[in-house]
């Protein structure tokens, strides 16, 4: 790294400690069946606000679950975190002020992080439970099912505002509290943000279609 490069990263890295993200809520909600276009879907979109501290475990902070554990969830996506800027995005995108911490279905409420500046494998402690950012959300219709708003998933992508995942270093509980600056190690100019990830590998996740014709006909 040149001399103007390294001083530049570490005027970045200075800036983003300077700005101490904030964690405004902690939220959970337990997977419920949901009607949805004639059909029965199973989710944990809906989350709300914790009152006090919560337990955060390796899988998931108590009380909180999914139900897709192909697209969410597990070790690497025990945490997902979501921006309160981004909060102010939508509510000026969709002319709406009916939004609440959980609403995008998110663990963590912040102010602070943005996607853009986020990189895979900052690390991040809140009181003694320690996290690492592992990757960008992988956007799902049941996001766009929760807002009343179908095409979410893509506008998630295409403003750049996903949010990302965070796996569990250290389990402990955790509450509403401004959070120290990432300890990550000094990093590379290709490290990888929110953004960066090829859109292929967080393409929005599609409904189940509906089967028609003779095949679904003869399977009834």
């Amino acid at each position: 790294m040149t001399g103007a490069a390294a001083d530049t990263a570490t005027g970045a890295v200075a800036a983003r400690q300077h700005r101490m993200p904030v964690l405004l809520s902690v939220n959970i909600g337990l997977p419920k069946n949901v009607a949805w276009r004639g059909k029965t879907v199973c989710t944990g979109i809906w989350k709300h606000p914790v009152q006090g501290p919560a337990m955060v475990r390796r899988l998931n902070i108590d009380g909180d679950g999914q139900g897709d554990l192909n697209g969410h969830g597990g070790e690497q996506r025990a945490v997902l975190v979501y921006q309160i800027d981004s909060y102010r995005h939508w509510q000026r995108h969709f002319g709406r002020d009916d939004f609440s911490y959980g609403t995008f279905g998110e663990n963590l409420t912040v102010d602070g992080l943005p996607d853009d500046e986020v990189c895979i494998g900052d690390r991040y402690r809140i009181g003694e439970a320690e996290f690492e950012v592992t990757q960008p959300r992988v956007t799902c219709y049941r996001v766009g099912l929760r807002l009343g708003e179908p095409e979410l998933p893509a506008l998630l992508v295409s403003h750049h505002r996903p949010g990302f995942y965070m796996r569990v270093i250290t389990p402990s509980a955790t509450a509403c509290t401004t959070m120290p600056a990432p300890q990550p190690a000094p990093r590379s100019p290709a490290a990888l943000t929110g953004q960066d990830v090829p859109p292929a590998r967080r393409r929005p996740q599609r409904p189940p279609r509906h089967r028609t014709g003779p095949r679904a006909a003869a399977r009834s």
